[in-house]
């Protein structure tokens, strides 16, 4: 998708950590780096919409996969202007079109179980993808090198910690990675990256999260087109349910060589089972 020019924005990135200092258990001080958490108010054609609280890495792609997400934005080809100003914390984004029932959508609101960011817009969990999510093949091979892969990606958690993160995958390979104070930003900023080009992740066909995969992390992904979601945390019984309407196959609990798909159906090959060590679970129910 390409954008009817002019389309200006800002490129108003922040570090994603700062440095205090702390003391430890022995006494000692030293300079520690901590996440960084930013309050970014959200303008939409000169209407607050809302507060999002981030690490300031990429908020233009923040705020715009915020909307989309939230189907307050249909098409990256109404954007004109995404600009971010942190010394008022504030994000101005100028469109071409807004949705009709606006007014309608911004007074009905779902608070969700979201980690930094909780709230669905008119009426989404009711609604469907655009079109039949692909039903993607996953091999367990697959799934264990992804897993491998996705550990030299946490950049800010293994310096700062108190981070979520979130990926866009193509079989093994991941495309994009973004971590943020919480998981519905980081999938947002991803939403928003595809939009703008930051990117070659419109190949995509799994998304991972290190967040629970509840309902509204379903939602957003099956938005995106994706039909394979992983994450190395568990499932809420409204992920489950929504995942099975849109034909989302869940991994959960990914972590080494475990996992607990869900909804997978044929589409799951196991091809790399692990063997049963004396005194795991799976072994004591054989016995």
């Amino acid at each position: 998708m390409t954008f009817t020019r002019p389309f200006t924005r800002s490129h108003a990135r922040l570090p994603a950590t700062v440095e205090i200092e702390i003391f430890d258990e022995y006494g000692e001080s030293r300079r520690q780096a901590i996440a960084a958490e930013r309050p970014l108010t959200l303008y939409l054609n000169k209407r607050e919409i809302v507060t999002l609280m981030t690490l300031g890495d990429d908020p233009e792609a923040l705020v715009v996969g915020y909307l989309r997400n939230q189907g307050l934005l249909t098409e990256a080809a109404d954007l004109v202007a995404v600009h971010v100003d942190w010394e008022v914390e504030a994000a101005a984004v100028v469109t071409r079109h807004l949705p009709e029932d606006l007014e309608e959508r911004l007074g009905h609101r779902t608070v969700t179980t979201g980690c930094g960011q909780g709230t669905v817009f008119g009426r989404l969990l009711d609604s469907v993808p655009r079109q039949p999510l692909p039903e993607t093949p996953l091999r367990q091979s697959t799934l264990y090198a992804l897993l491998e892969n996705l550990n030299a990606c946490n950049e800010t958690y293994r310096s700062a910690g108190a981070v979520h993160g979130c990926a866009l995958c193509w079989g093994e390979e991941v495309l994009d990675f973004v971590e943020d104070v919480g998981r519905h930003n980081a999938v947002d900023t991803l939403a928003g990256r595809q939009w703008l080009k930051e990117a070659d992740s419109l190949r995509a066909d799994t998304f991972y999260t290190t967040g629970r995969l509840t309902s509204e992390m379903v939602l957003k992904v099956a938005q995106m087109g994706i039909g394979v979601l992983v994450s190395r945390s568990g499932v809420t019984q409204k992920g489950v349910e929504l995942a099975e309407r849109y034909g989302v196959m869940l991994i959960a609990r990914a972590k080494g060589r475990h996992f607990q798909a869900i909804h997978a159906g044929g589409r799951l090959a196991l091809d790399a089972v692990p063997p049963v060590r004396p005194g795991d679970r799976r072994g004591q129910r054989r016995g």
